[in-house]
């Protein structure tokens, strides 16, 4: 029977021991997550205030969502301008009639905005910096 006890004492001891680290991580845990709800806390404050002050910002910019930062990023690259098609090869979208017309109602915002240009019907370029009176 003394065996017995003494395996009881020592698993109660492993069992003591094994909460006492389980609280410890939950601590470490805890102030782990107060830390990620604070800096996300702090991301949804900065993304309002961005959307706040975007009508002041030149051209009234807002974020762009990330496909029209995909289109735009194709644009940085050719100063000759791009046809729909021509976006929606390079994104590999593919080129059937919904797919181009989706791309030009996109580049046709991005004109709207100021954002590109449209110097000829179905032709969108980055606007050209102007030249500076010397």
């Amino acid at each position: 029977m003394q065996e017995f006890l003494e395996q009881l004492e020592i698993r109660e001891a492993a069992g003591r021991d094994l909460a006492d680290r389980l609280r410890t991580q939950i601590a470490e845990l805890t102030t782990q997550l107060a830390a990620a709800e604070k800096a996300l806390e702090r991301l949804r404050i900065t993304r309002e205030t961005i959307l706040e002050i975007a009508p002041d910002l030149p051209g009234g910019l807002a974020p762009l969502p990330s496909a029209y930062r995909q289109i735009l990023a194709l644009f940085e690259d050719t100063a000759d301008g791009l046809r729909p098609k021509d976006v929606c090869i390079a994104l590999d979208t593919g080129t059937e009639p919904r797919h181009v017309e989706g791309v030009r109602a996109k580049l046709k915002r991005l004109v709207s905005r100021g954002i590109l240009t449209e110097p000829e019907p179905g032709l969108f370029r980055l606007p050209q910096p102007t030249p500076s009176p010397d």
